[in-house]
């Protein structure tokens, strides 16, 4: 198999469209699918779904869990 160039691509994170990394509007499949995702970031559509800490302050305070830790956690569970 020596010469075969191999083509990057990866699917529109929005339709999953499959789109080559030298389309002009990559990773999205068009500016449809771009301004789609970005409206979903505008309104809050997405999330992180564990907290966010500083390994480097954990260190610093060993038992103290970071800000919206377990108990936080456990309190979101029960709202929903």
């Amino acid at each position: 198999m020596a010469g075969r160039k191999r083509v990057r691509s990866l699917r529109c994170p929005t339709c999953k469209k499959l789109v080559l990394r030298s389309d002009p509007e990559f990773p999205f499949c068009s500016e449809r699918c771009r301004l789609i995702d970005l409206g979903k970031w505008a309104s809050d559509g997405y999330v992180v779904s564990t907290p966010i800490f500083d390994p480097d302050e954990r260190e610093q305070h060993p038992g103290k869990e970071p800000e919206g830790g377990a108990d936080s956690a456990k309190q979101g569970q029960q709202r929903h």
